[in-house]
């Protein structure tokens, strides 16, 4: 089961207003209801009903987990501090004091026109995207601070407790679990149930492992298949292809991971109209893909998932921007899957466990 994809298409409206040398900026975040969200919740109620009963005639394990709190929003603003400090470099706008403080950032930004260029810029950057929706403040003597709003910070523990029930169902078909059901428990927490099961721990340690993500480049110095029956290049490997027999020799170390990536959703490409799998990367994966295709113009570099290449595409120039599209004759639901393998390569980190036991025939689950 996949999630159905986020509405891409959902816009953001910027409203100034100015009083008494205080400027306030906030994004409005316009509610859609989607028929299929309704229908994909009425299809997990099935669900959910169903194995209740299940539950009730053979017991099985529940398995309760906890999304990281604190911990998402220390990343949130770490990542919004770093899409400050690049967005004032590459705008060439004089700043001092830019810091993290009381879950926010703050900055001083001298020139009037300066402070509006960067709140431009973080607009445009989050067009689209609700969960990353800021409050900007400038509270005078050129000292700004910005700090996600809360119906942002909600959108955000909402998405990563989507994507946390995604990557569990994805692991549970993947080991082979034909029958269970993740549910949302609250705004925290995500209940599992597994008729049958009776040994839970061998279903938690199955989502602890993370699922790899690496951009690493490929070594083109000799064929992949040479390389697999003889001695590939010191610090290489040969890897297969996600959708084909097609062979790879890549690089061990990864120049980015799955930490590097800040959203990640699937979409149209543009001309083609082809399923991709779109993806942003954070301040600090924005700096580090810079440098890298600034240096390796004109090699492949392969987007591997748990050990198998997704894309290889060319480095053709550098690529400043801090995102991208993978494409590779996807269908809808293979890009929805990629998108939200590429999220989950940092979810363990966020996942709690707080309960495995086995319930008993008979017992309400």
């Amino acid at each position: 089961m996949t999630t159905p994809p986020r509405d891409c298409a959902t816009r953001l409206f910027i409203a100034l207003a100015v009083t008494t040398g205080i400027m306030t900026s906030a994004i409005a975040l316009p509610r859609a209801a989607l028929a299929e969200d309704s229908q994909f919740d009425k299809m997990r109620a099935k669900i959910a009903a169903f194995v209740a009963d299940k539950m009730e005639k053979l017991g099985g394990a529940r398995i309760v987990y906890k999304v990281d709190t604190d911990g998402l929003r220390e990343s949130v603003v770490t990542d919004l501090r770093d899409d400050v400090y690049k967005n004032l470099r590459e705008g060439k706008i004089a700043f001092s004091g830019l810091a993290i403080r009381d879950g926010g950032v703050e900055v001083k930004i001298a020139d009037v026109k300066g402070r509006e260029q960067l709140a431009r810029k973080l607009a445009s950057a989050a067009e689209g995207l609700p969960s990353h929706a800021l409050a900007v403040t400038d509270g005078g003597d050129g000292m700004v601070r910005l700090a996600p709003t809360d119906a942002a910070s909600s959108a955000r523990q909402r998405e990563l407790v989507e994507d946390a029930i995604a990557m569990i169902e994805q692991r549970l078909k993947e080991a082979g679990v034909q029958l269970a059901s993740v549910q949302p428990d609250g705004t925290d927490r995500i209940r599992i149930f597994l008729p049958g099961m009776m040994e839970p721990e061998r279903v938690t340690a199955v989502f602890a492992r993370r699922v790899k993500v690496g951009f690493r480049l490929i070594d083109v110095s000799m064929a992949a298949e040479q390389a697999q029956s003889g001695t590939p290049p010191a610090g290489t490997e040969v890897l297969p292809g996600f959708k084909d027999k097609s062979l790879y020799l890549v690089a061990k170390d990864s120049a980015l991971d799955g930490d590097d990536i800040s959203y990640a959703g699937p979409g149209l490409g543009a001309g083609t109209k082809e399923p991709v799998a779109s993806f942003r990367f954070n301040g600090r994966g924005t700096r580090r893909f810079a440098h890298i295709t600034e240096e390796n113009i004109g090699r492949p570099f392969a987007i591997v998932l748990d050990g198998k290449v997704i894309s290889a595409p060319v480095i053709r120039e550098p690529i400043t921007g801090g995102s991208g599209q993978i494409s590779g004759n996807f269908t809808l639901e293979e890009a929805n899957s990629v998108a939200m393998l590429l999220r989950a390569g940092s979810l363990p980190g966020h996942l709690g466990l707080v309960e495995q036991q086995v319930v008993p025939p008979a017992a309400k689950p």
